[in-house]
């Protein structure tokens, strides 16, 4: 059943000079429930490609005007990166070799066997279509990737900081509150990194008990423990090369911090029940919503393990701190989720738009998402209205605010004073005054940039 929906319907060129080889092929692939194209020769071919580019191309070596080997570079040459089969008669399997070495995905000689035409052509349709789910899943997880750029000052500080971690093999901690994306920040981070092409694996620190936790980071050994009926690699051990997100870190029981601190100090490990050290070369990404320096100062979370953990941390901002960027991510949620349920919301209603940039989201980005959602189940075409939002955001008065400046307001008011009155003594020089404030030069153009200040 899935090699057939692999090939129903699939639009397959036959390039050969024989009539009587066409026909034949076109019975066989018409038997597979796939549409056959045709092309007497290379230049027909080139024509039906330009036209619409097929799943696959049955190629014919032996052709006048152009023959099969002169097509198959004229098709990687101008970049046509569809699977080829080379049909090549008995004797000239040389010729087959070198056509794979141009590029053909394989070769079948003639006369071909039904079955084994079957056989390749599925195996050449089944191959294109995984490569197209990735380049799919892909770029899906690219546009989820997008949700972390925003225009405002504060958020496009934590990307360059990101950006630069990146490039780097040092460890990340990402702190910030519940619902303000860090996993999704994390991802971005591998995507930046040397190790895209690698795993990033994701591994939630809570709710699981010390036993379950140590088993799915470092896996296990038979008989390691009741049930452990065979060997097990862990999510650290299976990462290698790539990226390992530690979700909630704060989490960790204090003897599972012991093992993983030794981990990260020497990257190397057991696994559970076992003695024999295992070497990964992994980049690790944690992640809390915890005030870890108050842990530590506690004795629930190790310092030792915090030091080594907060090597580059970035704090993402919430949502209600980042409110210019409000309009791009609820347009981003109304687009996905009317796909997801096939409706066609284009709009949100601008008084619907001013509940959302009223509203304080305690919940931050996931939800907002959860908010649209729901207005796009709710909704009727084309817009969203305020009366498709929930009711705590609807209670939100547009404008509302509490009585007086808020503290973050209060301290960035601090700051620009600060500075303003500094570059009027150093008369506008930027290097003096960040001197002056004892500020690196460039953290001051930031702090200028994200104040405000020209």
């Amino acid at each position: 059943m899935f090699e057939e929906m692999r090939t129903t319907g699939a639009r397959v060129l036959i390039v050969d000079d024989d009539a009587a080889s066409r026909r034949l092929l076109e019975v066989r692939l018409r038997a597979m429930q796939c549409q056959a194209l045709m092309a007497a020769d290379g230049q027909e071919a080139l024509a039906a490609v330009r036209q619409e580019i097929p799943a696959l191309i049955l190629l014919d070596l032996q052709m006048p005007r152009m023959d099969g080997m002169e097509l198959l570079r004229r098709l990687r040459r101008d970049g046509v990166d569809v699977p080829i089969i080379v049909i090549t008669a008995y004797g000239s399997i040389e010729k087959a070799v070198e056509a794979m070495k141009e590029g053909a995905y394989d070769f079948l000689p003639k006369p071909f066997d039904p079955k084994h035409l079957e056989i390749v052509v599925r195996k050449a349709l089944e191959r294109e279509g995984l490569k197209r789910e990735v380049e799919i899943l892909a770029e899906e997880a690219e546009k989820r990737h997008r949700l972390i750029v925003g225009k405002g000052a504060r958020m496009n500080e934590v990307i360059d900081v990101a950006k630069r971690a990146a490039a780097s093999r040092s460890t990340v901690l990402l702190l910030g509150e519940s619902g303000t994306g860090k996993e999704i920040f994390a991802r971005a981070i591998h995507n930046w990194s040397e190790r895209k092409a690698k795993p990033f694996v994701p591994i939630n620190c809570v709710g699981l008990s010390r036993e379950l936790l140590e088993s799915e980071l470092f896996g296990h050994e038979k008989g390691a423990f009741t049930g452990a009926y065979q060997v097990k690699k862990g999510k650290i051990e299976l990462s290698d090369g790539g990226t390992v997100f530690l979700d909630e870190v704060g989490d960790i029981s204090q003897e599972l911090q012991t093992k993983l601190l030794r981990f990260i100090q020497e990257r190397e490990f057991e696994r559970v029940g076992g003695s024999k050290s295992i070497s990964v070369d992994i980049r690790i990404i944690a992640a809390t919503n915890q005030d870890l320096d108050s842990a530590v100062r506690e004795g629930r979370f190790r310092e030792d393990l915090y030091h080594r953990l907060n090597v580059v941390p970035i704090t993402l901002p919430p949502l209600r701190d980042r409110k210019e960027d409000i309009p791009d991510l609820a347009y981003y949620f109304l687009q996905r989720f009317s796909l997801e349920t096939k409706k066609k919301l284009t709009e949100i209603a601008p008084q619907a738009l001013e509940r959302l940039m009223a509203y304080e989201w305690p919940g931050n980005v996931r939800e907002l998402a959860n908010v649209i959602e729901r207005a796009v189940v709710l909704g009727q075409e084309p817009s969203i209205t305020v009366q498709d939002l929930s009711p705590r955001v609807v209670a939100t008065e547009p404008g509302a605010r509490p009585d007086g400046p808020s503290y973050r307001d209060a301290l960035d008011a601090t700051k620009r004073e600060l500075i303003m009155r500094t570059l009027a003594e150093t008369k506008g020089n930027r290097a003096a005054a960040a001197k002056i404030l004892g500020l690196h030069e460039k953290y001051l153009l930031r702090l200028l940039k994200s104040l405000g200040i020209s």
